[in-house]
């Protein structure tokens, strides 16, 4: 009979004990569905099953990044810097051996098991008989890492119970960090995917090394943006100097043949001899001076994009060859009857007005036509005058950089000049005129007086204005003035000092020329 209530006195024991283990999983369960950072949560888990269940030191490791070494997350009942000296590495130890086999280890006496390496010294031979427990943290069949548990040892103890509990444990923990995990990676995805779509709308509305943000602009880095994933031949129209081979580039660039060559012929400085030469190439003895084959432009640009520029100064001949290869992708070298083939894609710029030289025969209506497939027109700068301080800036700093001097700004009364300038050299022109500013420049300012003279005559301008010496000599005084002011932030006294002249005078000065320094303080940069 008192076997029997022994009996029956143990199953109630086991069973409030897996009771108190249940109670303590969904503890567990509920701290994870908190979401805390991930070590603070880990070492709430620990502390939880030291006081609820007796495991009284704990310790959850992970596995690096590079699979080499096993770092701890969190020790419980260890302090941080007895945690951070320990390093393990796969199969080194218990820990080791768990996540290399996948396999939970149970030893009931440490003193006993050869492989515990108790590296945190928490046992010694006269300190007791401790048992440990480790179970792997695996997500699928991949072990990332570890949670391993001390306790007092105990005969009475049921190690397998503590082993299942870890064990359950551990799979929480897995699920956590393969959830945070998951989370670190759809955020970098999506910051990726964000940093993607940015570049790829600077690509679409600002292709490198083309400057402006007009509306004249806008609709060039659209249509750029439109046909550079295709093969289609382009046209770029536009007069001299407003940036055709950029926006070829821009379209080369931008297209799936970045990786292939960017070849340009310049077909206005060529002769009609030498222009099928360099386009076609020619055969060894075709003409004096053939001493060996040589492999045209549309060969060298096989696979990339060819790029010809002043397509209106072709020859009727060469017209004719050149409307053979945009239709069938075939050409002869001069002097050989071996045909070629080439998978360049074209893209032509010009300068003429072609519908004019159709109209006297000067060239062909069939080529028009065929590279008339996507026209692109670049406006000159005197119709898209928003761009021009902003290409100035660029060639300032550019030059600056290559002559090695702080030019820092631009006077208003040089603005004032550009801004009204027609500007018939297009950005060529603005950017000569910079770079011979950026020379003549003596304060780091680029001053009206620093521009060329076509910029600074009455017809042109504007804004030297015609009269008496005294007028001109009045404009120069007003402009080195307002400097000084922009300089000084609208302080009059640093202002006289930054001219060697006294308040006084420059009051003065001020006064004559209509001048509001206020209007400098409120605008300082």
């Amino acid at each position: 009979m008192a076997g029997r209530s022994l009996s029956f006195q143990k199953k109630m024991q086991h069973a409030a004990h897996h009771i108190h283990e249940l109670q303590t999983l969904y503890e567990i369960s509920q701290m994870l569905v908190v979401g805390s950072q991930q070590q603070q949560l880990l070492s709430e888990i620990l502390e939880v099953l030291d006081k609820s269940l007796g495991m009284k030191t704990g310790m959850v490791t992970l596995l690096s990044s590079d699979g080499n070494e096993i770092q701890i997350e969190v020790a419980h009942n260890i302090s941080e810097g007895q945690s951070s000296k320990v390093r393990y590495r796969v199969g080194d130890g218990i820990t080791g051996k768990v996540m290399q086999t996948g396999k939970s280890v149970c030893v009931a006496k440490v003193s006993e098991e050869p492989q515990f390496l108790n590296r945190f010294e928490r046992w010694s031979p006269d300190s007791g008989e401790i048992s440990f427990i480790c179970v792997p943290i695996s997500i699928g069949t991949q072990v990332i890492g570890t949670i391993s548990a001390y306790r007092i040892f105990d005969e009475s103890a049921r190690l397998e119970d503590d082993q299942r509990v870890l064990s359950i444990v551990a799979s929480m923990i897995a699920n956590d960090v393969r959830a945070r995990r998951e989370a670190v990676l759809q955020r970098q995805r999506l910051e990726n995917e964000n940093q993607r779509l940015r570049c790829e709308l600077e690509d679409r509305f600002r292709p490198e090394n083309i400057i402006g943000n007009s509306n004249e602009m806008g609709d060039v880095y659209s249509h750029i943006h439109q046909v550079a994933a295709s093969d289609t031949t382009v046209l770029i129209r536009g007069e001299s100097g407003t940036g055709k081979e950029l926006v070829a580039h821009a379209i080369h660039y931008s297209s799936p043949r970045s990786k292939g060559p960017f070849v340009k012929v310049n077909c206005a400085s060529l002769n009609e001899n030498i222009l099928e030469s360099e386009l076609f190439g020619h055969a060894k003895g075709a003409f004096t001076g053939a001493v060996q084959d040589r492999s045209g432009r549309f060969e060298e640009a096989n696979g990339g994009t060819l790029f010809l520029d002043e397509i209106g100064d072709f020859s009727a001949t060469t017209q004719v060859k050149l409307l053979r290869v945009l239709q069938e992708g075939e050409f002869e070298r001069v002097g050989s009857s071996e045909t070629q083939k080439t998978n360049a894609r074209i893209i032509v710029a010009t300068n003429r007005d072609l519908e004019q030289a159709i109209g006297s025969q000067s060239f062909r209506q069939d080529l028009y036509y065929r590279i008339n497939v996507f026209p692109i027109f670049l406006p000159p700068l005197r119709e898209r005058k928003g761009d021009i301080l902003q290409l100035a800036d660029y060639f300032v700093e550019q030059y600056s950089q290559k002559m090695d001097k702080d030019v820092r700004r631009i006077s208003t009364p040089a603005i004032n000049m550009m801004m009204v300038y027609h500007w018939p050299g297009n950005v060529r022109e603005l950017e000569n005129c910079i770079e011979r500013a950026v020379l003549l420049s003596s304060d780091g300012v680029i001053h009206g007086h620093n521009l060329p003279p076509t910029l600074q005559t009455p017809d042109s301008t504007g804004t030297v204005g015609t009269g008496s010496l005294k007028e001109r000599l009045n404009l120069f005084e007003r402009d080195l003035v307002v400097d000084a002011l922009k300089r000084c932030r609208g302080n009059i006294a640093a202002t006289a000092r930054d001219l060697n002249t006294t308040t006084r005078i420059l009051g003065y000065k001020i006064k004559e020329q209509s001048i509001d320094p206020v209007h400098y303080k409120r605008n300082r940069k």
